[in-house]
């Protein structure tokens, strides 16, 4: 991790935020159940924002020709994930579903799944979340078109503000033939069990 200036942040410097923040919250950072939670946070922070360390375009790099002509839809559905508010640091919880129409090559479907995680590992926004995943994936593999679909439970929503919880958000990028062509777009959508209208906003 580093900061804004590129000067790399230490793992003791990291540990020292997490202190304060304890006594700021009103706690006591040496007393023994929190003697070890700098060391733990700095660690899962490691685990949670690894986006940054990954290249998701590296991911799709390398595809496959030999498909004998395939050129229909492939979708990858219900790809788990968890992301971070960048606006209050609260988790964000759901699954992506990803679909593209092959232009002469494909991509192992586990790559797709990775690039979803390459960009939910970092702070976000999900309407930025679901651009970026269909952006790379249209700039790399240049199919006919890429079709992204996410949907979320945000706790920035659910554990403090309004409160409100049972509530997702469904954000949607739609390019190539899925944004001109309504039926290839109402496919996709029918494939991850989202309805084309009825309040979703997608389109």
């Amino acid at each position: 991790m580093s900061a804004d200036n590129d000067t790399p942040v230490t793992q003791e410097q990291a540990e020292a935020a997490v202190r304060t923040l304890l006594r700021w919250a009103g706690d006591d950072p040496s007393r023994e159940g929190l003697l070890d939670t700098p060391r733990r946070v700095a660690k899962a922070y490691r685990d949670w924002f690894s986006g940054y360390e990954t290249d998701p375009e590296g991911y799709l790099a390398r595809t496959f020709e030999e498909v004998e002509g395939y050129d229909e839809m492939v979708v990858l559905r219900d790809i788990q994930f968890e992301s971070h508010c960048e606006h209050h640091m609260a988790p964000i919880i759901g699954r992506a579903h990803v679909g593209y129409l092959p232009a002469g090559r494909v991509v192992g479907i586990s790559k797709l799944a990775r690039v979803v995680d390459a960009y939910a590992r970092r702070f976000q926004v999900q309407e930025k979340l679901t651009a970026q995943i269909a952006g790379i994936i249209q700039e790399v593999l240049q199919p006919r078109g890429v079709a992204v679909v996410v949907e979320a439970a945000h706790q920035c929503m659910t554990t403090r503000g309004v409160h409100k919880r049972g509530v997702s958000m469904v954000t949607s990028t739609m390019l190539g033939e899925f944004r001109d062509d309504p039926r290839t777009r109402g496919e996709f959508l029918s494939f991850v069990g989202v309805a084309a209208g009825g309040g979703t906003g997608l389109r």
